[in-house]
């Protein structure tokens, strides 16, 4: 007996098998891509989502610095002429002497000093009046004050000094818990939140009655005890 016959590659069978395996391979490579387009779809959101929330978290981290960080006071400089109640005048010359100078104020605020100028900024100790006299001489404000005082009201005094062209020390033996000093002119305060402070500041700070303004305040000497 013959056995069953088997189809023939050109039968009808054949090409139906053919057909049906590559319509599977197909439908099998189109799951596979659709499942790739739905991961990067998925992938690019995540980006999207991380990016903005990463860009939303640095603006965040931005305007809270600016918001939490003190900004100096920005004085014009250049004074009005203005009066200020209990500050007094004085008349002193500016020549340079390599020698200590005894001071007729207290503390001084104009008259002989180093030929060095002191470099602005902040200081936690007493520092040599014969170098600060000598940035006064360019336009600073030497802001002295009594050790004794505390340190709400040193941190009070801070934030109403600018950001250049000042001074700041401990002064024993100080006239006033607070002393602001420009070239020739000083005015004694009992407290930081005295209004005449930032008038000072707005009247002397750079002021024309210093004999070289302009000249710098930095590129001097410092002082022991400098932080800032």
């Amino acid at each position: 007996m013959r056995g069953p016959r088997m189809p023939q590659p050109g039968s009808p069978v054949n090409q139906a098998s053919l057909k049906e395996k590559r319509a599977a391979q197909r439908a099998k490579k189109l799951e596979v891509f659709h499942a790739q387009q739905k991961r990067s779809k998925r992938n690019r959101r995540i980006g999207i989502i991380s990016a903005v929330v990463g860009g939303v978290a640095v603006v965040g981290l931005v305007v809270t610095m600016v918001v939490l960080t003190p900004q100096a006071p920005n004085y014009a400089g250049g004074g009005t002429g203005e009066k200020i109640e209990g500050a007094l005048a004085f008349e002193n010359g500016n020549g340079h002497v390599e020698t200590p100078v005894s001071y007729d104020q207290k503390p001084p605020v104009g008259g002989e000093h180093n030929p060095a100028w002191l470099n602005c900024g902040v200081y936690e100790q007493p520092i040599p009046s014969e170098n600060a006299v000598h940035s006064l001489e360019h336009g600073a404000i030497w802001v002295t004050y009594d050790p004794a005082i505390s340190a709400d009201e040193l941190d009070a005094v801070k934030a109403l000094l600018p950001s250049t062209y000042v001074v700041l020390s401990p002064f024993e033996d100080s006239p006033a818990p607070i002393v602001l000093s420009g070239w020739n002119v000083q005015l004694q305060l009992d407290s930081a939140e005295d209004p005449r402070l930032p008038q000072f500041f707005s009247e002397y700070w750079k002021s024309g009655t210093a004999p070289e303004i302009g000249a710098p305040c930095s590129g001097g000497v410092d002082a022991p005890g400098k932080v800032s």
